[in-house]
């Protein structure tokens, strides 16, 4: 009787951990049976579209969707935790100084936070710094694009461009476009303006789009593992972009990576390794995480301890 509770408790503390409901063994094999054997599929799927992506740079390939078109964001979340994470201060978005500093003070809300969860807020506070980066360092080589923004300096440039990705506001000079549909305008023949604030505004929705439209993540939200990749590889696509997209004489539409007589500067390729490589751990991260919650369930039946009595 005492191990039978046992177990029982092990699954429930599974099912909080990994928010799978499996009060019995027979209802843990029923729940992930299937999911393994989608993560199977899904894992093959992944290696294969890697190899073809990194094999064959042409751009006039679409960019990869980041999000479900066809369904929106489940809504109807538990009431109870919900309050909880209002009283929290979760609020589903980064800090801006958080995200320029890269490091974050602790909170209440990182109680409602697994350690995926955390991954993937951290992971994403580091992409957005990476990017900002980029911005700054591609104003620095192209200074006539944040003029043509209209900003009096380029400070406010790179304020206006933080804002709208973090607060997914729209950009009036690409019309509404967001993410991937952003991108191929900002560097298109068709667009005459802030070539780089349109540039990295594309490429950060398309960051929090793949997200599921947060920056900060808790127990109550939930990944697609599939979106995510394909983020790995539009930064990947994007930055070869950047590199070869020219102007009608043959010009560079931004002056970026550089290898010269004067000398190499490459920065810019390594921010853009920095996120590719982050947002790949994730998806490992992903891939994995109903596996362990099965593995872990049947390790702890298998070397379970009788409790002490003395």
């Amino acid at each position: 009787m005492q191990i039978r509770q046992r177990a029982d408790g092990i699954a429930r503390s599974l099912a909080l951990g990994g928010r799978r409901s499996c009060l019995s063994s027979s209802v843990a094999v029923r729940t992930f049976a299937p999911v393994l054997g989608r993560l199977r599929h899904f894992a093959l799927y992944c290696s294969t579209r890697v190899a073809i992506t990194r094999a064959v740079h042409d751009m006039d390939h679409p960019l990869l969707p980041i999000a479900d078109s066809r369904a929106g964001r489940v809504a109807g979340l538990c009431l109870s935790f919900g309050l909880l994470l209002a009283l929290g201060g979760c609020s589903g978005k980064l800090d801006n100084q958080s995200i320029l500093q890269e490091r974050s003070q602790a909170h209440p809300g990182e109680l409602f936070q697994s350690d995926v969860d955390r991954m993937a807020t951290l992971a994403m506070r580091n992409n957005l710094a990476s990017l900002y980066r980029l911005m700054h360092k591609l104003y620095l080589r192209n200074p006539r694009e944040w003029r043509k923004s209209g900003a009096p300096d380029l400070a406010t440039a790179e304020r206006r461009i933080q804002q709208a990705i973090e607060h997914s506001q729209n950009l009036p000079e690409l019309g509404g476009r967001r993410d991937i549909a952003a991108l191929g305008y900002a560097l298109g023949p068709d667009f005459h303006g802030d070539r780089v604030g349109a540039y990295i505004y594309a490429l950060g929705s398309m960051l929090v789009t793949a997200h599921g439209g947060r920056t900060e993540f808790y127990l109550t939200d939930s990944f697609n593992a599939e979106f995510i990749h394909n983020a790995a590889r539009n930064i990947e696509k994007a930055a070869w972009m950047l590199r070869n997209r020219t102007d009608a004489q043959g010009r560079p539409l931004l002056l970026s990576d550089e290898i010269s007589a004067q000398g190499q500067n490459l920065s810019y390729a390594v921010e853009f390794g920095k996120m590719t490589a982050r947002l790949d751990l994730l998806t490992h991260m992903l891939e994995e995480r109903y596996r362990r919650i099965g593995v872990n369930y049947a390790q702890g039946l298998l070397f379970m301890n009788l409790l002490p009595v003395q």
